[in-house]
């Protein structure tokens, strides 16, 4: 299957933009469109990604919202801020996929979409035919990424996917922490945020085949197989080398010093890499015999005789204060850096020129962290309200909005959201 994927389907039948009037979006990705069926974060953060490099992002939320949306606090003018840092540059459409004319509205969606997202529960979207069977039996060029939290197997499907889980089952709890407390997990869900980019690579990469063969196809992405691969050396200790990792606190278990050190006023990490660095940063503190020293000449020296070194490298480090180490070590090669908080931390990115902060339709939002030379993202539109964009995008479908219910008699309690299998 060669040439263009979409054959007998204008740009403007396929592309909101193109039918509203809006401004066309510019980047690596512009004239995709993305259909994102997914909530909460490791979806949401892909598809995030990929409006800010141009695609047309058309979030469907069931008749409840995100699940994130009432995830509070923090907040910013009522909205909560989790939900705010993972869905700018999206259009939002509200669709109850147990109503028929909303069902048809996601039909039409699929059909015309170049990249279909969804974190349902595995075969989830089956019973609406909204899977991939379904979905590219009618548009056979899309890019189908489902993420789910143990896979698509028997055993894992049935297995809801939240990230705290993952990092308890996964063994990145284990260790965590200090060694003689209890696990900890990591302050941000960061296996929803490894599963995203997978994602985004997935969908990219099922993008860059289907230029050659004018075909997509279905990609799976799960927060266990992500855990896995992000432990790196610690999944690889035990696979490679049959060791169990555990509990060190902030020491490395293979290099030292690589961990916080105590200043006169807090602490500092220091991560000496090399038998050179440590060469330097004994010079730096005023104690180079250390470097000569045979039990810290080599880093599996150091890393054995951790124990006798630290106390040594203390004694100088609480002479002065973190940033006036930070200055002097840095100066001379040695990596090292003071415990922020996250507002320092926003500070120092700015202080660097990173430029940390970009406004997305008037809202403060974290600049996506990639440089491009021609074709930089774009911050076109803020994270959208419940439905803001569902009259247009319904409009654009050529679909009807369903009709309003009967009043009830008394109160009704809330109905279950759409997408309540999601994990």
């Amino acid at each position: 299957m060669d040439g263009c994927p979409y054959d007998g389907q204008s740009y403007d039948e396929r592309h909101l933009g193109a039918m509203t009037g809006s401004e066309q979006a510019s980047g690596p990705l512009a004239g995709l469109l993305v259909a994102d069926f997914s909530r909460i974060l490791a979806g949401p953060y892909a598809t995030m990604l990929l409006a800010d490099l141009g695609a047309d992002v058309i979030k469907v939320e069931g008749p409840g919202g995100d699940d994130t949306r009432t995830w509070q606090p923090p907040v910013r003018d009522g909205v909560s801020t989790y939900y705010l840092s993972v869905n700018r540059n999206k259009r939002s459409i509200a669709l109850d996929l147990r109503d028929a004319a909303d069902l048809a509205a996601a039909h039409e969606l699929a059909r015309r979409a170049d990249v279909f997202v969804e974190n349902f529960r595995p075969g989830g979207l089956a019973r609406f035919g909204l899977d991939y069977d379904a979905v590219s039996a009618g548009n056979p060029a899309v890019v189908y990424a489902s993420i789910s939290g143990f896979g698509s197997g028997p055993k894992g499907a049935a297995l809801p996917g939240y990230d705290l889980i993952v990092q308890a089952m996964s063994g990145l709890m284990s260790v965590t922490g200090s060694p003689d407390g209890e696990p900890f997990r990591a302050g941000v869900a960061v296996f929803d945020v490894i599963s995203g980019l997978h994602a985004t690579i997935g969908i990219l990469a099922a993008l860059n085949l289907r230029h050659e063969t004018g075909a997509g196809q279905h990609i799976e992405i799960s927060l266990l197989a992500s855990a896995m691969s992000g432990l790196v050396n610690q999944t690889g200790a035990y696979v490679a080398g049959g060791v169990v990792p555990f509990r060190m606190g902030n020491s490395h278990p293979s290099l030292f010093p690589y961990e916080p050190l105590p200043c006169a006023d807090g602490d500092l990490v220091i991560t000496a890499g090399n038998d050179l660095q440590f060469g330097k940063l004994a010079e730096a503190l005023g104690v180079p015999e250390l470097a000569e020293d045979p039990r810290f000449v080599r880093n599996e020296d150091r890393t054995a005789n951790r124990e006798a070194l630290r106390p040594l490298l203390v004694e100088r480090l609480r002479t002065r204060s973190k940033q006036e180490w930070f200055r002097a070590l840095t100066a001379v090669g040695v990596p090292c850096g003071p415990i922020n908080t996250i507002d320092q931390g926003v500070a120092f990115a700015e202080e660097v020129g990173l430029s940390p902060v970009v406004m997305a339709g008037g809202m403060p939002t974290v600049r996506n962290p990639i440089t491009f030379s021609a074709t930089p993202p774009s911050y076109r539109l803020p994270p959208p309200a419940l439905d803001e964009h569902g009259e247009e995008i319904r409009r654009w479908l050529g679909v009807a909005a369903p009709a309003a219910p009967a009043a009830p008699a008394a109160p009704a309690a809330p109905a279950a959201p759409d997408l309540e299998e999601l994990p």
